[in-house]
């Protein structure tokens, strides 16, 4: 008698030795769209939050301002007066906090002298959280 139903052969199924997560991130190519949108985040993260200098500067604030199209920053210029007389250095810093902001606005309004704490923070691959590489931590108000 004959066997009403011929054995089909069996191949193995591509892939179904993978782990779990590896699985996820192949299925329909998801995989080339999150890994690196993960590792931008993780870069943006570990650039704003790991500083690669320190320091203080004092001088006249020239000018501050809240600009940008779509990404509103806080952008200042302080004039740093190493000899008088001598032609001043411009240095322009970035602020992400508020309160910040209000204290240097106040500072314009007064005589403009100031103490910024910075820190710099080197490879943030966009200018939405400033255009320099500077963002000011703290200030104190020179009278």
């Amino acid at each position: 008698m004959t066997n009403p139903t011929p054995d089909i052969p069996t191949t193995p199924v591509p892939g179904h030795h993978l782990p779990r997560w590896k699985k996820i991130l192949a299925l329909s190519g998801a995989g080339i769209v999150i890994v690196p949108i993960l590792v931008i985040v993780l870069w943006t993260w570990l650039t704003l939050h790991w500083s690669y200098s320190e320091g203080e500067r004092a001088g006249t604030l020239q000018k501050f301002s809240h600009k940008g199209w779509v990404c509103k920053t806080w952008e200042g210029e302080l004039q740093i007066s190493t000899i008088p007389g001598s032609a001043p250095i411009l240095w322009e810093f970035s602020v992400r906090d508020d309160a910040i902001a209000d204290r240097l606005t106040e500072a314009v309004a007064h005589n403009g002298r100031v103490v910024l704490e910075y820190e710099e923070h080197r490879g943030v691959p966009t200018s939405c959280f400033g255009e320099t590489a500077y963002f000011v931590t703290g200030v104190r108000l020179v009278r």
